[in-house]
């Protein structure tokens, strides 16, 4: 920002002049302010292009377009004069500094200002094609970032001055790095075209850098990579890859539109997104920045001359042809190193009745000084400060507990003296577009001292039960707790639910299995199989038992080597079924398995896999199965899977091998799920395989993930759902069941060491990544 030279006007239209902006392509832009204290930016065309009668009336129809474009997200146009001897327009002042500038501060920005960012613009992108716009030239210096959210700059008076530069052969317009391929091609660009400079932009904003090249690559370079190259999205968020990864698809029918960004990134409206969405460093010099150019007066004495001279020679931005709307400190000083933004003067829909950009019905906007209120620009100020401070202090909405660097997003405390969250937006629910997570619906974080590894359970369609130490169960509507019980498993046990009843051996306070009442969470039943037997742990239900493993404390050959026994309890009566002992040396706390039909699975820690009959307990055989056992045995059609460098089928009812899958070269298989006749299983190369359960055939095989391989997996309409282990890159992904296509997936980048899991309650999804917990759309 400079101050005013000699050569320039001190007034344009009604507008005061105050500072030097900048210049770019089509003139030089200026601070100024209205009779109603409205500060804006003007820009006054250069004489050449004035001179141009084509120019002038492209200039004027683009101008009374633009004005129609008043949205919330833009920076609106409140005037122009097409006629004056050197047209000029103004368009609201954003107080926020560019998306370049920002970066180059302050490096890469956060994922939730990242992902608050992509709502903003695609909200923006449509206010200017709802208008009839394309902008064509969307980039980071065209885009604001104020307090309350971005706003985007320059949108459709482009093409005024495009129209003449599109006579000269072998001229592009546009910026190279941010214009889509068919834009870099020369060919016409629809609404799409848009869309690709938005994921541009958002890579940008996330890595720091440009995805097909920076400012040291030639503009042929840049526009071969933009036409032919693959963009480097290296360091992009894993829950935002997909997202912009589909916005830069070279095929522009294949782009999400701007309406299915807004809908799946904010399912609970765009204001809640973009509360507190600036990082803090750049938050903190809102105020001094705002307070700097509120305070700015026109100089006091008008200059010698005060028309324009010889046309300016006119300089870029940064060699993009913009000067975009320049900040800084304390104009009269040096720039600010820090940045700040205040909300938009008067953004919204322009007052009618009156003129453009000025106030009506007494409304008082940011920088304007109404009549007979008697407040200072600095009192207005003070007030918008203070109530920006006031929401960064509180925290953002529940659509953004990824917002938080870490930390948890603001709630009360529930009666389980956990944080309860706000009510979901409601149940119907839009499907993301392709490459796009869905956004939670609610998120939890449970203390981290109440559970190590959390064990989801949904039941009735509205509870979710979380094994720890209290035991409580969640409504799965609101992640608010309906019930909670002390001492009653340890943290991880396993939780079983048949019948209106939740099995959970004690952990070890007594040696029992409790039955409690899922909806109220009361005692039903305690089972103590024998005087010296000691329940351990329950490892599967059907429709008669429910199966523990025990330690027999009467036969223990010494305090760490006792006999092991597994049992059926009757779950209606809490009575003993059965009760089969163990060889020596085992232990029951590493034991995991499956019960279908007549057949109970187990697998333990002395790599052993069992079969037993449910009926009488009887064991049918037992064979080793190598060096890695801790996985849940699947069985299923009458087949156990027996995962490893091949995938092995195996009778149920003799351990013979019915059918093995070679890895084709891939290494070995995890633990499959078998879902309505189909197993499903990933690879240690983390690839997803689709098997027919009957024959081994293998019948897609998905290489395309963005996450380790899954190790559990549900079905729900045509998508299958997978959760990865504990290893950072995991998260859940989403597959078209039927071929394998990745639709998203979806990570909270918190490598907290613990796996993922997933089940579902009616259309909605309940994750647990360790100590948190997410309700996310089924869509």
């Amino acid at each position: 920002m400079e101050t005013l030279q000699p050569d320039d006007p001190r007034e344009l239209g009604s507008y005061r002049l105050l500072r030097r902006l900048g210049a770019g392509g089509m003139g030089r832009v200026y601070l100024a302010r209205s009779p109603g204290g409205r500060t804006v930016a003007v820009k006054v065309v250069r004489p050449d292009l004035a001179a141009d009668a084509g120019f002038r009336e492209r200039f004027r129809h683009e101008a009374e377009i633009a004005k129609a474009v008043s949205g919330r997200y833009t920076a609106p146009v409140v005037d122009a004069d097409p006629d004056a001897p050197l047209p000029w327009l103004a368009t609201s002042y954003v107080l926020g500094p560019d998306l370049t500038d920002v970066v180059a501060a302050h490096g890469a920005l956060p994922e939730r200002t990242v992902r608050a960012l992509a709502v903003g613009l695609a909200a923006a992108l449509q206010e200017v094609h709802a208008a009839g716009l394309i902008h064509r030239d969307l980039k980071p210096s065209n885009v604001l970032l104020a307090a309350d959210g971005p706003r985007v700059i320059d949108f459709g008076i482009a093409r005024a001055v495009d129209g003449s530069r599109m006579t000269q052969t072998g001229v592009v317009v546009g910026s190279p790095g941010y214009m889509s391929p068919e834009q870099a091609q020369g060919k016409d660009v629809g609404t799409a075209g848009d869309v690709f400079s938005l994921g541009a932009v958002l890579a940008f904003a996330a890595t720091g850098r440009g995805a097909f090249g920076d400012g040291a690559s030639s503009h042929a370079a840049l526009l071969y990579q933009i036409v032919h190259g693959d963009p480097d999205l290296t360091g992009v968020p894993q829950s935002l890859l997909g997202l912009v990864r589909a916005c830069l698809m070279k095929d522009p029918t294949q782009r999400p539109a701007p309406a299915q960004i807004v809908t799946s990134l904010a399912p609970q409206g765009v204001e809640p997104v973009l509360t507190d969405w600036l990082p803090s460093a750049v938050a903190s010099t809102i105020a001094t920045h705002a307070a700097g150019i509120l305070d700015l007066e026109a100089p006091e004495e008008a200059p010698a001359v005060a028309s324009f001279g010889p046309a300016p020679t006119m300089t870029s931005d940064r060699g993009t042809g913009n000067p975009a709307q320049a900040y800084g400190g304390h104009p009269a000083g040096p720039p600010t190193p820090g940045y700040g933004a205040m909300p938009s003067p008067g953004h919204g829909t322009p007052a009618h009745g009156g003129a453009l950009g000025e106030p009506l019905n007494g409304t008082v906007r940011l920088g304007e000084q109404g009549a007979g209120t008697g407040r200072s620009r600095r009192r207005v100020l003070g007030l918008v400060v203070g109530a920006a401070a006031g929401v960064a202090v509180a925290g953002g909405g529940v659509a953004w507990w990824l917002a938080q660097d870490g930390g948890d997003s603001p709630s009360s405390k529930d009666e389980a003296g956990q944080g309860g969250q706000a009510e979901p937006a409601g149940e119907r629910f839009t499907t993301p577009p392709p490459g796009v997570a869905p956004q939670p619906l609610w998120h939890k974080s449970v203390a981290e001292d109440s559970t190590s590894s959390l064990v989801p359970l949904l039941i009735h369609e509205d509870l979710l039960l979380i094994s720890g130490d209290p035991l409580v169960a969640y409504d799965v509507k609101t992640g608010k707790a309906r019930w909670s019980k002390k001492e009653a498993c340890r943290p991880g046990e396993p939780l079983l639910f048949h019948d209106g009843k939740v099995f959970l051996a004690d952990g070890g306070y007594d040696g029992v299995l409790v039955a409690l009442d899922v909806e109220t969470g009361e005692e039903v039943w305690r089972s103590r199989l024998g005087k010296s037997l000691s329940v351990d742990s329950a490892i599967a239900v059907d429709d008669e038992n429910v199966y523990v493993t025990a330690k027999d404390l009467g036969e223990s050959r010494s305090a760490t080597e006792y006999r092991t026994a597994v049992a059926a309890i009757s779950h209606s009566s809490g009575t003993k079924t059965w009760l089969q002992r163990r060889d020596w040396g085992t232990k029951d706390y590493d034991v995991q398995g499956s019960v279908s039909g007549k057949y109970l699975v187990y697998a333990d820690s002395n790599y052993n896999l069992t079969v037993r009959d449910t009926a009488t307990g009887a064991q049918l055989w037992t064979r080793k199965i190598g060096e890695d056992w801790t996985w849940q045995p699947t069985v299923a059609g009458g087949l156990v899977f027996l995962p490893g460098d091949e995938l092995k089928a195996l009778d149920a009812d003799t351990g013979d091998t019915r059918w093995t899958l070679s890895s084709n070269g891939r290494r070995a298989f995890r633990n499959p799920s078998v879902i309505d006749g189909v197993l499903y299983v990933s690879d240690y190369d983390d690839g997803v395989w689709a098997v027919d359960v009957k024959t081994g055939e293998r019948t897609w095989l998905c290489d395309d993930l963005e996450a380790n391989g899954p190790e559990t997996f549900l079905r729900a309409g045509s998508s299958l759902y997978g959760a990865t282990g504990g290893l950072s890159g995991g998260g859940v992904v989403a597959l078209e069941a039927r071929t394998g296509k990745v639709r998203w997936t979806f990570d909270d980048n918190k490598d907290n060491g613990e796996p993922w899991q997933v089940a579902l309650s009616g259309n909605r999804l309940l994750v647990t990544h360790g100590p948190e917990v997410y309700a996310l759309p089924a869509v």
